[in-house]
Order: structure tokens, then C-alpha cells, then sequence
């Protein structure tokens, strides 16, 4: 066996949230290519502000910094890395070689968390905002679809028993609901983030205090330059050798909290698909089953789901790496967010383009939602029913009764795969002589308020949310 021969692609495991669920957008924020430019981007920030405060680092070799910031000789690196078994060495010596005149000055002072760190924040940050972009997007397409069906009367549901009416709109409400509150949070952590800054080797900047000859005032501006030229507002006031893994914890924790919204919404969209009164957008020659021709799964929300719990999942460890960082850092840090940052975020965008998709998309089926409704009515009614004939005289404990009885009779007949005879079974007795059951089967009102509550929160709540948050994420198209 030749065993310099090049290993096939399709030999390899591949990760799907790369090549099937995430979008080509937040993939390429994660790729190596993108990673280490932002490496090379801090290598010269740092040299920047150093300059500027007077360390002798020259234009000329600023300037070859910056000619040099792509493309990355990823071979070289890896060769580096194999002989070094480090990565940060082996891409700054990689870097030293496009740059011989900035080779010298070169990560001066710095620890290899400066160029980690300070990249993953940036990550986080151009994460944070696509999925805070995408969030708002889903926001907007179900305000739309719940205005429009805000008086669309359905049965309602506790327990996941019938109960009474409520419309469409009303439920689409209550999804828009949970994603404002996750919206929030996305926005207040986004605010929050900071840049790691120049702390040295355990957060002490000791060697930028001896580079600037225990000038303290210099060492302070040049932790806010940096963080300046990365484009953050400040950096963390104290960090270990790493800032906190706390804030890795607080963003995917905001990320699950995502994952739960979008999984609650997901269910029911799956529970009202079986039940006929909601579909997910399905394609022409879209394939539901490969033995039932007639399927029509609900494979989208099954999918979003199925990711929900994945980041849900990826948050549990994330709070354990931020638990278990001995004094100023420790090395086991490295694996988990390697693996749980890129894939928190994949996930989460992966969810929210399906979420957005289903969401523009989404088929209402008005018949099913009647015929759910006219089956369980006149029990729902029976509370109105009770009013009428008490208000006409009746006694409302005799009455209550006799209403009871009635219904686990129609019950056990509707078991036994008949109609629902209730109404006819209170038209024929004497207690009820007069009241007006049609009236009272009526839909009209049934719902209460559902429908106002819808016009007030989305011409509210949701027009103000989304008033803070103005872009929008292009359109992703689904992979599968």
C-alpha cells in the first residue's frame, strides 16, 4: 500500500453540519480560512498599536504584515505543526516566513491565547450577529402569517387534550413569543461581549509592562488599542491566560435557549400536521416516504428538532469547561470548544433557516381545522349552554348535572365511532326547552380575545423588537 497516496474525501468522516444542514455563510465564518486570516489580523493589530506607542517596529514591516494577511500556506503549516505539536507556533512561524521583516516583532509580549482568544471572540461576535440577522427574519415571516390567521378559530389544546378554541394566529403568537425573549437575550449578549485584549502569559501583562519599561499608563492603552482594532468596544477588565470560559457558557446557553424555542415550535407544527390543520411548505416532487407513496412527513420541523436537541446538548458541556478551569487556565479547555463553539452556531443557523423556510412557507388547512373543531364544539360550548339556562331559570347545579351526564354519554357513543350527539341529546330534554343551541355553537367569540391579543402584540412587542434589530440575514436555501 502507497502510503503517500492522497486519502479519498469520501474515505474521511465529514461533518454535516458543514456539508448538509448549516449555510454557506455560517460555514464560512468557521473555515479555516477565515480563522487564520483573523489570527493574522490580531498578529498586526497588536504590532500596530505597539507602534504607536512607540516600541520600534517599523511601517515597512507593518505594511509587509498587511500584504501578507492571506493567502496561508496551510501545508506549511501543517508541517510546522507536525515537527512542533502546536499550533500557534507553527502558524506564526508560517506567518514569519511571507513576512522576514516583520519576523522579529512578531507576537511581541504575547501568549498564544492573545491570538486564540481574541479570534474566537471575533467569531463569536460575526456569529452572534447572522444568527441574531436570521432570528429576526423568522420574527417578521411569522408576524406576518399570524396576522393573517388571527381569526382563524381552531380547537385548543392542554394536556394535549381538547380545550377551548383559540385561532391560529394566537399559537403562531406564542412561537414569536419565546423567540423575542431569545432575541433579547442574543442582543444583551452580543452588547456584552468584549475583546480578550493583551494580558500576557496568566493575565497579569507583566511583559508588556517590561517591553514598555514599567509604564503602566502605555500597557492600559495598549489593551484598549487592540481592542479598538478588532472592533470591540473594550476588552474583558481581568483574565486569566484566557478570558473566561463563563462567557463561552452564557453564549451557548443563549444559543439553546434558541434550540428550545424552535423545538417547541417544531412539535407543534409536527402534532398540527397530524391532526390536518397544518403543513410545512412540501415541494413538487418531494419524496414524504420511500415504501408510502402518500407521505407527507413533516420533515423540516423533524429535522429542526433534531437539531434543538443536538445544541441543547452542546450547552451541558460548554457549562462544564467554564466549571472546571483550574487557577489562570488549563489546557482541557481545548478539545470541547473546538468541537462545541463551531457546531453550536452551525446548528443554530441550520435550525434557524429550516425555521425561516417552514415559517414563509407555512400551509394553514382551514377544512381540518373545522372538522377538528365541529367534532369537540359542543362540548366546548357547554359552558355558554350552562349560562344561557341558568340565566333562563334553571337551577345551575341541576343543570351542570344533567350536562355532564349527557356528554360521557355522547363520549362513549363517539368512542363507539359515531357522531357527536350531544346538542340533540340537550334538545330533547326538558331542562334545556328554550335555550338557543344553535347561538351557542357559534365560533363567533369562542376564541375571547385571540385575535386583538395578536393585532396588539405584533403591531406592538414585535414591530419594536424588530425596529432594533434592522438586517436581515440573505436567503439561505435548504441543502436537503
Amino acid at each position: 500500500m502507497n502510503s503517500d497516496r492522497q486519502p479519498d474525501p469520501r474515505d474521511l468522516w465529514d461533518n454535516p453540519l458543514a456539508a448538509r444542514y448549516a449555510s454557506a455563510e455560517m460555514t464560512r465564518l468557521w473555515s479555516d480560512n477565515h480563522r487564520y486570516k483573523l489570527w493574522r489580523t490580531t498578529w498586526l493589530a497588536l504590532a500596530e498599536a505597539e507602534a504607536e506607542l512607540g516600541l520600534p517596529i517599523t511601517e515597512a514591516q507593518l505594511a509587509e504584515m498587511r500584504a501578507n494577511l492571506a493567502p496561508i500556506d496551510f501545508a506549511k503549516a501543517a508541517d510546522y505543526e507536525r515537527r512542533m505539536r502546536h499550533d500557534v507556533f507553527a502558524h506564526l512561524h508560517t506567518f514569519g516566513d511571507a513576512c522576514p521583516q516583520a519576523r522579529p516583532i512578531l507576537h511581541l509580549g504575547a501568549t498564544s491565547a492573545f491570538v486564540t482568544d481574541n479570534t474566537d471572540l471575533i467569531l463569536i461576535r460575526e456569529s452572534l450577529d447572522l444568527v441574531i440577522a436570521r432570528l429576526a427574519t423568522v420574527i417578521e415571516r411569522l408576524a406576518a402569517k399570524a396576522l393573517e390567521t388571527r381569526h382563524l378559530v381552531c380547537l385548543g389544546r392542554t394536556h394535549l387534550q381538547p380545550a377551548q378554541p383559540t385561532t391560529i394566529g394566537k399559537r403562531i403568537a406564542l412561537w414569536i413569543h419565546d423567540l423575542l425573549l431569545d432575541l433579547e437575550e442574543l442582543t444583551h449578549r452580543r452588547k456584552l461581549l468584549r475583546a480578550r485584549g493583551v494580558k500576557g502569559t496568566t493575565g497579569t501583562q507583566a511583559s508588556f509592562l517590561d517591553l514598555f519599561n514599567g509604564d503602566h499608563a502605555k500597557v492600559r492603552r495598549l489593551d484598549e488599542l487592540v481592542a479598538e482594532k478588532l472592533g470591540f468596544h473594550s476588552s474583558y477588565e481581568v483574565t486569566g491566560q484566557t478570558y473566561t470560559r463563563k462567557i463561552d457558557s452564557q453564549v451557548v446557553a443563549a444559543l439553546a435557549g434558541v434550540s428550545e424555542s424552535m423545538h417547541k415550535a417544531g412539535n407543534d407544527l409536527r402534532l398540527a400536521a397530524a391532526w390536518n390543520e397544518l403543513e410545512e411548505p412540501f415541494e413538487t416532487e418531494q419524496v414524504g416516504s420511500s415504501a408510502m407513496p402518500y407521505k407527507r412527513n413533516p420533515m423540516r420541523a423533524e429535522r429542526m428538532c433534531g437539531l434543538g436537541r443536538f445544541v441543547m446538548g452542546l450547552a451541558t458541556t460548554a457549562g462544564q469547561t467554564a466549571a472546571v478551569q483550574w487557577m489562570e487556565r488549563t489546557l482541557d479547555d481545548s478539545a470541547p470548544r473546538r468541537l462545541v463553539l463551531p457546531q453550536a452556531f452551525l446548528a443554530t443557523d441550520a435550525q434557524l433557516v429550516i425555521y425561516a423556510n417552514i415559517a414563509g412557507g407555512l400551509v394553514v388547512l382551514p377544512g381540518g381545522i373545522k372538522r377538528n373543531l365541529d367534532a369537540h364544539l359542543p362540548f366546548l360550548a357547554s359552558e355558554r349552554i350552562l349560562m344561557a339556562a341558568t340565566k333562563a331559570g334553571g337551577d345551575r347545579q341541576t343543570l351542570h348535572e344533567a350536562i355532564r351526564t349527557h356528554s360521557h354519554a355522547a363520549t362513549a357513543r363517539i368512542r363507539d365511532g359515531h357522531d357527536n350527539d350531544l346538542v340533540a341529546r340537550l334538545a330533547a330534554d326538558p331542562l334545556f326547552e328554550g335555550i338557543d343551541l344553535a347561538a351557542a355553537l357559534e365560533t363567533r367569540g369562542l376564541a375571547g380575545r385571540a385575535a386583538e391579543q395578536v393585532e396588539d402584540f405584533v403591531h406592538g412587542a414585535v414591530k419594536a423588537a424588530l425596529a432594533d434589530c434592522p438586517t436581515r440575514a440573505a436567503e439561505s436555501a435548504l441543502k436537503v
